[in-house]
């Protein structure tokens, strides 16, 4: 299974909200590089920061939770 990125940032609270948010829904998640935000020698950004990921069957879906307004809803 290849993971794709959905989300990235440079602040780990707003990469943990999306993670969650994700979660809540569920979709499988995976968080690339969480401790390249914490480093002072500029390795966060040459890491291209927190990358939040989902299987790439999910990245549609997930992009669209992403991105909307709602509040996060679990149907099931």
């Amino acid at each position: 299974m290849e993971f794709v990125t959905v989300f990235s940032a440079f602040n780990p609270a707003a990469a943990e909200l999306v993670r969650s948010r994700l979660e809540a829904n569920k979709f499988l998640v995976n968080v690339k590089n969480e401790t390249a935000a914490l480093s002072i020698d500029g390795y966060g950004m040459a890491a291209g920061g927190i990358c939040v990921q989902v299987p790439e069957d999910q990245a549609a879906d997930a992009r669209a939770l992403i991105e909307s307004q709602d509040p996060p809803t679990s149907e099931e």
